[in-house]
């Protein structure tokens, strides 16, 4: 077992920190404020080449993998940008790239995915429901047939990136379910248009990740055709799982790389701060101790995130990896973000010192892509062999 990084994965680790550096803190605080999605720093992340590091390359990309991918996001994420760069790559080298590599038609790759590659196209997925929340089989949008295609109805909420994306992966339920049925049959994935007639959307008011909008959509009477399906038709379970999986997988590289950024923050302050007499705050283990724990914790929860991406790419299976290191590194990057804020005390409260808006991006990976509590069920479950809970 060998723990050591490729010489090309030095490389690429470098070459994420040189490009998120051009983006200095100030970038991420005014976009957060104003809303606004950090267009320059993906388009620079784009021309580096770094968001088709695990797609084709015969569209574009660099054919490599999930482990590459994560190294690339969680040193993005350390140069400023902080949890929420791992949202950029869920979007669209994930939601986008992963399922049109591995699960769209030839025509849908050749059209779609150079221009995500090259970040001429943005991406969303509209999964979450009012009514089912994390319970995905109880979801109720639904595609009826119509001739050769389908019109969708239903609705969705807290979608990301809706209002920035062109292409909207859709999962719709296209067979009622019925007696003797499996929850995970009838359920289909489509790749549509966001600007659509009968789709339309509302941005949700949120505390954090201000820079990409969640939203409520609507699906009313939705035409779909027949080439918009992605992988076969009532037989989405299988390939949506996957696209969750790997979401795990750079979700928690953004974490990891957000936690570092944090500490960092708070280590400089306590270096340079002084209050009682000529030493530093950072020479008082009352400050050491706490902030040395969470970078044990964040460092041990970073390593199984690559063994669950390294499993990914030799197609060996991962999604207890990537859920328990999602899970770890998103209370160890709370507790962080906590303490960071407690050793700068009310410049840790002030904009200025930038720990407050990683503060409130980071907290709503302790819920979402998936909770805590469903996470711990799946692991009482699946690993530990006992019945299920809920």
């Amino acid at each position: 077992m060998d723990f050591r990084l490729s010489e090309e994965q030095r490389m690429m680790a470098r070459a994420a920190r040189e490009v998120g550096g051009r983006f200095g803190m100030d970038y991420w605080r005014e976009c957060d404020e104003n809303k606004a999605f950090p267009a320059e720093f993906w388009r620079a992340v784009c021309e580096a080449g770094l968001c088709g590091v695990a797609l084709p390359e015969q569209y574009g990309g660099s054919g490599l993998g999930m482990l590459d991918m994560a190294i690339i996001v969680e040193n993005l994420a350390a140069s400023g940008g902080g949890p929420t760069v791992g949202q950029l790559f869920m979007l669209n080298p994930i939601f986008g790239g992963v399922s049109i590599s591995r699960f769209g038609t030839p025509a849908m790759k050749s059209e779609l995915l150079p221009k995500l590659i090259r970040g001429e196209m943005c991406f969303c997925m509209a999964l979450t429901e009012p009514d089912a929340g994390t319970n995905t089989l109880e979801l109720k949008t639904f595609a009826r047939a119509d001739g050769d295609g389908w019109r969708l109805n239903g609705r969705k909420i807290w979608i990301t990136g809706v209002p920035t994306a062109a292409k909207m992966l859709v999962i719709a339920r296209t067979r009622k379910l019925e007696a003797g049925m499996r929850r995970t049959e009838g359920l289909s994935l489509f790749m549509i248009d966001v600007d659509r007639a009968g789709l339309s959307h509302q941005t949700i008011p949120k505390l954090g990740t201000n820079t990409l909008a969640s939203s409520n959509v609507y699906f009313d009477d939705v035409r779909v055709e027949p080439h918009e399906v992605i992988g076969g038709v009532d037989q989405g379970w299988t390939q949506l799982l996957e696209v969750l999986n790997t979401e795990r997988i750079v979700t928690t590289a953004a974490l990891a790389g957000g936690g570092e950024l944090v500490l960092k923050l708070a280590v400089d302050y306590a270096a340079t701060r002084k209050v009682f007499g000529d030493k530093p705050i950072g020479s008082y283990q009352g400050l050491q101790f706490p902030l040395a724990q969470c970078h044990a914790e964040i460092e041990a929860a970073r390593l199984l995130n690559y063994r669950a991406a390294a499993h990914c790419d030799a197609g060996l299976p991962y999604g207890s990896d990537a859920n328990q290191s999602k899970l770890l590194l998103a209370q160890a990057v709370a507790r962080a973000t906590e303490r960071a804020m407690q050793t700068m005390g009310g410049m840790g409260f002030a904009k200025e010192s930038h720990v407050e808006r990683i503060w409130r991006d980071a907290r709503l990976f302790r819920f979402a892509p998936v909770s805590e509590e469903m996470i711990l069920n799946y692991i009482a479950q699946h690993d530990l062999g006992m019945p299920r809970s809920y």
